[in-house]
Order: structure tokens, then C-alpha cells, then sequence
């Protein structure tokens, strides 16, 4: 295996599928269904999902709403999100955690670093929800510090489009794929892969990326097994597209 322990990131809107709002069942199940193929092969897995689909802080904060409880609104979001994963998941018999950092406890696990670690060390897959618990940081964040903290050899951030390019490949019909990229150029360029705290974090502690497209039925075990799958950011990365 490639990887051995992944953290995988979707946002809320990968949940959505065709829908205009909320959540496709189909679209849950059939990635639940990925997870499980990558899980059986003994892949340890944990998700950080977002809550797009149903509520985004920061539109709401433009439109006049305080941005902190704004964003409280939108890590709720992402532990109702959760729950549809772990439901899909366990209907399918795979053991399933979801761990968030606002205390719930009728339907989720507070976060303790320690006891998520061992969730994934005994074969469950771990859903954190509800970002890191504060207002002002994105799902891209709490997605670089849970995998950090749980010490995954990647970050597989789930997309709509095959990698990173050189621009939106849905709007440039020009747009170049590039294989692998740095850290800096990311940030220097302001690549859309995730926001900068989440890219600097995951810089200063030499944590890759790996983003690739979801709708692409088999790519995250792709991935896990060596095959070149999406783009990959990493330290002191060549500069190669195609």
C-alpha cells in the first residue's frame, strides 16, 4: 500500500450529487461503498466531511449575519452530514465513530485526540465533525490538524475535477493538469486546493496532499494502492503538468 492511514476530506456539496440542497442518498451510499473497498483492504480511514449542502458560514456572514454564529450553524451542518455517512457506512458493516469537536454526546463522541487514535487502530472509521469547534477556520483546517493529530500519511481531498490546474478546467477549455506541485507554489499562486492556514500547516509539518477526483468511481483505491491518481502536493515538488 502506498498509504496506510488516510484522512479523507469531502466537502458538504460532494454529498449533494444532482440535488440543488441537502443530501442524495444514492451519492452517500455510493461513496460509503469507496470507503468500504478501501477499508476492507486494511486502509485506516478517517473523514473530515463539510456542511456546504446544507448551511456555509461565510455566505451567510456576507449577507449580514454575524460570522461567528454563522459559522457554529455551519459545523452543525457538517455533524448532521456526519451521521449520514456513518448510517450509510454501518449499513454496510463497517464499525463507524463519529467524533465531534462540539460536545453532543446523545449522537456524537467529544474529541479526544488519544481515543480517536484508537478507533482507527481497531479497524473503525473515524468521522470528525463539526470543523475544530470554533468560529473564523474552515473544514480545510480541521481537516489538516485532525490529520496531524492522527498522524495520517495524507490528506485525500475529494474534488469534482481531476487534480490541480493551471485554472478552473470547467471554465478554461486551456487549463493544464499539473501532476505534482509544491506547498509555496500553492501558495503563491493561490491555487484552489485548500485554504492557506490549512496548505501552511500542512507545509510546516511536511503532510501531503493528495486531491483527486471523487466522481471517478475506484480513485481513492487507486490511490491507496500506487497508482497515479490526481495531484499531489508535497515538499519541494517538481513542477511537471500535462
Amino acid at each position: 500500500m502506498r498509504f496506510r492511514r488516510i484522512l479523507l476530506k469531502l466537502s458538504g456539496e460532494a454529498l449533494m450529487g444532482e440535488v440543488a440542497y441537502g443530501i442524495d442518498p444514492k451519492v452517500v451510499i455510493r461513496i460509503a461503498k469507496e470507503v468500504k473497498e478501501v477499508h476492507d483492504l486494511g486502509v485506516e480511514i478517517a473523514l473530515v466531511v463539510g456542511g456546504g449542502n446544507i448551511f456555509r458560514g461565510l455566505q451567510a456572514s456576507t449577507t449580514g449575519m454575524d460570522r461567528a454564529s454563522a459559522d457554529y450553524m455551519g459545523m452543525l451542518a457538517t455533524v448532521m452530514n456526519a451521521i449520514a455517512l456513518q448510517d450509510a457506512l454501518e449499513k454496510l458493516d463497517v464499525f463507524t465513530r463519529v467524533v465531534s469537536a462540539i460536545e453532543m454526546r446523545e449522537i456524537a463522541e467529544p474529541f479526544i485526540r488519544r481515543r480517536a487514535i484508537r478507533h482507527i487502530e481497531k479497524g473503525r472509521v473515524v468521522i470528525f465533525a463539526a470543523g475544530i469547534g470554533q468560529p473564523f477556520f474552515t473544514t480545510d483546517t480541521a481537516a489538516a490538524m485532525r490529520a496531524l493529530e492522527i498522524q495520517a500519511d495524507v490528506i485525500m481531498k475529494a474534488t469534482r475535477v481531476g487534480g490541480v490546474f493551471t485554472a478552473d478546467p470547467r471554465k478554461d477549455p486551456n487549463a493544464v493538469k499539473i501532476d505534482e506541485l509544491s506547498y509555496m507554489r500553492v501558495l503563491q499562486e493561490e491555487l484552489a486546493v485548500m485554504d492557506a492556514s490549512a496548505i501552511s500547516l500542512c507545509k510546516d509539518n511536511d503532510l501531503p496532499i493528495l486531491v483527486f477526483d471523487m466522481t471517478e468511481p475506484g480513485n481513492i483505491k487507486r490511490a491507496v494502492t500506487g497508482e497515479r491518481v490526481g495531484s499531489l502536493v508535497r515538499a519541494e515538488a517538481g513542477s511537471s503538468a500535462k
